[in-house]
């Protein structure tokens, strides 16, 4: 079982959208694999939660739409702790990030500190580029992600606080 999950979802057909998956072959192998393990899907789906509920953290790293509301401009990059949601889960096709981590808590009765890592995207067309902006912002996504794994194994980590 690893302490920290690292689920990196998204489509890398669709040029931003596929950041993630760019984002996890960069943390590939910087981590032991007895620590931290990293998935790559292309979308959320229930099967998830049983993997979820085998760690202490998960990560889901994502791309932002910057039409959403709450989202920065393009190449902005935020950390934001998930809160169990209240509501029971009803399956489809594409979960949330808060409904994995309530399934594993309703399923397998686990707790893992959950986050929401996200980096705005620009550009989600066909295609397997990135846009300039994203492309010039990955580096700082990789960063936040590694310093919140360190701080999440550290053996000083407090289990009900993080800093982001």
């Amino acid at each position: 079982m690893a302490r920290v999950l690292i689920i990196a979802y998204g489509n890398p057909m669709r040029c931003d959208d596929g950041l993630a998956w760019r984002a996890a072959d960069e943390l590939e192998g910087k981590f032991s694999s007895s620590d931290v393990e990293i998935v790559r899907r292309h979308q959320l789906a229930p099967e998830l939660a049983e993997t979820v509920s085998r760690c202490e953290t998960v990560m889901f790293v994502d791309a932002a739409s910057a039409d959403a509301a709450g989202n920065g401009p393009p190449g902005e990059v935020r950390c934001a702790q998930i809160a169990m949601p209240e509501v029971k889960v009803r399956f489809s096709h594409q979960l949330s990030p808060g409904a994995i981590v309530a399934l594993a808590s309703q399923l397998f009765f686990a707790s893992p500190r959950a986050f929401s890592v996200t980096l705005t995207g620009e550009c989600f067309d066909h295609g397997e580029s990135l846009s300039p902006v994203v492309a010039a912002a990955l580096p700082a996504l990789v960063t936040r992600i590694e310093a919140l794994v360190q701080q999440f194994l550290s053996p000083e980590y407090p289990a009900d606080s993080y800093k982001t």
